[in-house]
């Protein structure tokens, strides 16, 4: 399985831009194409996409974490490029989107194989949990119902092997204990404190970031 971050605050590949918000696309021969939220351009997240060779119209599946627009401002954007995918929202979220298949999420449930979202947490925000072969990696927007809580929720799959995404103001570190793979984006304040506490876990995030699970 594969995590490719297309859009955050900073950058790892060259002609790639940067922008306040998130969105990585998850891929595996085994599934269906799913795109996590959509930042909060769609020119930029569509410019990023098309630098890393990735089409907008392949992917078959959208989940939104959470309705603030710096992951849901990309989202009209790619439905304008692609007429088929389905898209997963937050119960809480009342935007109307029509001609397309939609599914809004307040208890968890399996989205297709080996991913399943959370359900939405706190009545806020939903996240996913991958289950890989070394365990369950977590996909997180901004984390607002707690990175705890999170990975608490994700347990019901799995023992939690990894996280990626926002982390908002997250601070109790030691929940992060005994993960391989910790990759703090976007909205995390305390960036610097988790990379010195996991130095050998944790891997810089950033738009061209790719991942193999």
């Amino acid at each position: 399985m594969r995590v490719t971050v297309v859009y955050d605050n900073e950058v790892r590949e060259r002609g790639l831009r940067a922008d306040w918000g998130f969105s990585c696309l998850i891929e595996s021969l085994e599934m269906p194409q799913i795109l996590f939220d959509t930042g909060s351009s769609g020119p930029i997240l569509l410019h990023n996409m098309n630098r890393l060779g990735l089409d907008p119209n392949a992917i078959d599946i959208i989940v939104i974490s959470h309705a603030h627009g710096d992951h849901t401002g990309g989202l009209s954007h790619i439905l304008e490029a692609n007429d088929h995918a389905e898209v997963y929202l937050p119960a809480s979220v009342t935007a109307v989107i029509s001609g397309i298949k939609v599914t809004r999420v307040r208890e968890s449930l399996q989205i297709c194989e080996k991913v399943f979202t959370t359900g939405e947490l706190k009545g806020m925000e939903q996240s996913l949990a991958l289950d890989t072969d070394k365990g369950i990696v977590v996909v997180t927007g901004c984390s607002h119902p707690g990175v705890g809580e999170i990975i608490d929720a994700a347990t019901r799959y799995g023992k939690v092997d990894g996280i990626i995404g926002g982390f908002h103001g997250f601070r109790q570190f030691e929940r992060l204990n005994g993960l391989s793979l910790i990759c703090p984006c976007h909205c995390t304040q305390y960036k610097k404190e988790i990379r010195r506490l996991f130095p050998e876990q944790c891997v810089e995030c950033g738009a061209g970031l790719v991942l193999d699970l």
